[in-house]
């Protein structure tokens, strides 16, 4: 995890842009893979850990209409986590997870394991994928931290290749 998350830091700092992470189901263990990575503070801006419903609404400005029509693990409400991440620091990139990490909470539609994620650039695109991971409680949330630091590479690396 420390080699990947120091090449998005190199890659960042390379476009002098800086992130921010917006997190529920992995509850701040992107941004703690972030930090131990000496001298992040040069690319990592800010981490939010939003793990209620609550939390998302009043510090990223996830709509409670999003909430309640597609519930917290949903295309629409990862993209609204990612637009409020941007919206409320001073980054230029940002990534949002929220998903079922267990081992209760699953339903039939949306079982244990299901994680969406976004990742974003402010003033460009927003792209939103959803996993079904295997695995305990440890393992789907280490799983996710990992696509979470590879989706922001892979978003990079499009923005390398278009520029």
């Amino acid at each position: 995890m420390n080699k990947l998350a120091a090449k998005v830091g190199e890659t960042l700092k390379s476009h002098g842009l800086m992130l921010a992470t917006a997190e529920s189901c992995t509850g701040g263990g992107v941004a703690q893979a972030i930090t131990e990575v000496a001298g992040s503070s040069a690319w990592f801006e800010r981490g939010f850990v939003t793990y209620s419903n609550l939390s998302k609404q009043q510090m990223l400005g996830v709509r409670e209409t999003t909430l309640r029509q597609h519930g917290a693990v949903s295309e629409m409400t990862v993209r609204e986590m990612v637009e409020g991440a941007l919206a409320n620091s001073a980054a230029q990139v940002a990534l949002a997870v929220s998903g079922i990490a267990g081992p209760g909470g699953g339903t039939a539609g949306k079982p244990v394991g299901t994680v969406w994620f976004a990742w974003g650039i402010k003033q460009g695109e927003t792209y939103a994928q959803r996993y079904r991971l295997d695995g305990n409680r440890a393992e789907v949330r280490s799983q996710a931290v990992r696509i979470a630091l590879q989706g922001v590479a892979d978003l990079l690396d499009k923005l390398t290749e278009t520029a």
